[in-house]
């Protein structure tokens, strides 16, 4: 869960700074270094959506999937789900 964590952070963060560039000055450099590193975490965060322990991981990699915040609501969906079977 912690490399899922990690991994939705820097999907948001460098989802902000590819936008912040491009309504700014569009500095080329920025885009060629954060795209790769947010394409990256992208990757990451779907590989690592699933629940631990769990028969079916597609719920939370159907979520993972979404551009740009998509680890983040796996990371969600994922705490729910274990929240609500400590119950």
């Amino acid at each position: 869960m912690r490399v899922l964590r990690t991994a939705a952070a820097a999907e948001a963060v460098t989802l902000a700074v590819l936008l912040a560039n491009l309504l700014t000055v569009h500095a080329e450099w920025v885009s060629s270094l954060v795209g790769p590193l947010h394409g990256t975490a992208c990757l990451l965060a779907v590989a690592t959506a699933r629940p631990e322990g769990t028969d079916g991981p597609w719920p939370a990699r159907w979520r993972a999937l979404i551009p740009g915040v998509g680890g983040l609501l796996a990371l969600r969906w994922l705490r729910t789900r274990a929240t609500a079977s400590d119950r």
